[in-house]
């Protein structure tokens, strides 16, 4: 399933490769996120040509549309949506506790109003195995509670029990189903919990590694703390994981927190930033964020990204680009958003080569030296 291939001998960045059902994923990897089983705005041929091994679905959201019905009938996930390559789906836990009109947690599972039409739903652990397992994606996540920050201490603990006795029946119902769904080799990963509370956070690595997952996530990170917070979060955390599992930062997604990340040995990362940016008008390039409506580009006839190959950079100028934006054209969200997807693919592609040569702190000085310039 994982393989470790290579430690950088000046950091903690790991290279590695994981296998699935549906093709193999080099790590550090960035996963594109289509929530609803599509990269708003982008044709998955493009996705793929941008270099994405591997996109990340929501349970929750395709649970309560098209609904399971739909996706059943067509096959599961992969075919419904006509992507190849593998899916991570989320449990959608998050999203229960964020956007549900009114929930209700218990030990045993969350009761949820839907916030598309108000219906009531209550979804256990076993319930979110099962659905994902007829989903068919490649990597199955966990149902957890996460809690925002600042959270109290009593609070945290009470979320990462919960977590913990979660993972177990999650783990134990998904070892009954071994021989159902439309992908019956799905990888199932723990999720570590704790707030910013070392002590929490080692119990339920401690915990979850007993239970011998496929694969560990860090939970709860991204939440509003600071960035020396989620640092600190991410190292410790990272720490307590098995060296012969991937580990997957959820929700990390701006390119300076994916390389610190990386420096403390996560090897996966996802986020909503590049397509969400670009809906509204801002680039990642080499130098730093491009807010592409601005005056300053009204003749700016270079390419967002001098050093960027993507179809954007390779055709369009920022002029024409802010054009677009300024008439409200779509073309102007597709194209920037088809470079921000590029540029976070092309970020990790560079990472992955530094550590295979033992110069990954040299690759992310250099980054950060020209993205922070400003």
């Amino acid at each position: 399933m994982f393989k470790l291939i290579h430690s950088d001998k000046n950091s903690q960045a790991r290279l590695g490769k994981l296998s699935t059902t549906h093709g193999d994923i080099e790590t550090p990897c960035f996963m594109p996120v289509g929530t609803h089983g599509t990269i708003k705005g982008l044709y998955p041929k493009d996705v793929k040509e941008s270099g994405a091994e591997i996109m990340l679905s929501n349970t929750y959201h395709l649970f309560l549309r098209p609904g399971m019905n739909v996706i059943r009938k067509a096959g599961g996930l992969h075919k419904f949506i006509s992507w190849e390559k593998p899916i991570l789906t989320d449990s959608g836990g998050y999203q229960v506790f964020s956007l549900a009109l009114l929930r209700k947690l218990s030990d045993k599972g969350v009761e949820f109003q839907s916030h598309i039409d108000g219906a009531k739903h209550f979804i256990t652990p076993e319930d979110i195995i099962d659905i994902q397992s007829e989903l068919g994606s490649d990597i199955m996540m966990p149902l957890d509670e996460c809690v925002h920050y600042p959270c109290a201490r009593a609070q945290a603990e009470v979320a990462m029990k919960r977590t913990i006795n979660w993972a177990k029946r999650s783990r134990s119902h998904k070892d009954s189903l071994r021989k159902h769904g439309p992908n019956k080799a799905q990888f199932l990963f723990g999720i570590v919990q704790g707030a910013t509370y070392e002590d929490l956070r080692n119990i339920c690595a401690q915990e979850l590694t007993d239970i011998d997952f496929d694969g560990y996530s860090i939970g709860g990170v991204s939440v509003g703390e600071p960035s020396n917070l989620i640092y600190n979060i991410l190292k410790i955390t990272a720490e307590l994981l098995p060296a012969e599992k991937p580990r997957y930062a959820m929700g990390i997604g701006y390119p300076q927190d994916i390389l610190e990340a990386v420096e403390r040995g996560v090897d996966m990362f996802d986020c909503v930033v590049p397509t969400r940016y670009g809906r509204n008008g801002t680039a990642f390039t080499s130098t730093g964020k491009v807010k592409i409506g601005n005056s300053p580009y009204i003749e700016d006839f270079k390419p967002l990204d001098e050093k960027c190959s993507c179809y954007t950079c390779s055709n369009f100028s920022r002029a024409y680009l802010r054009h677009l934006f300024n008439a409200q054209e779509m073309l102007g969200l597709t194209l920037l958003s088809l470079h921000n997807v590029h540029f976070f693919l092309n970020l990790a592609k560079g990472i992955r080569e530094a550590i295979k040569v033992n110069q990954f702190k040299e690759f992310k000085n250099d980054f950060l030296g020209r993205y922070l310039s400003d």
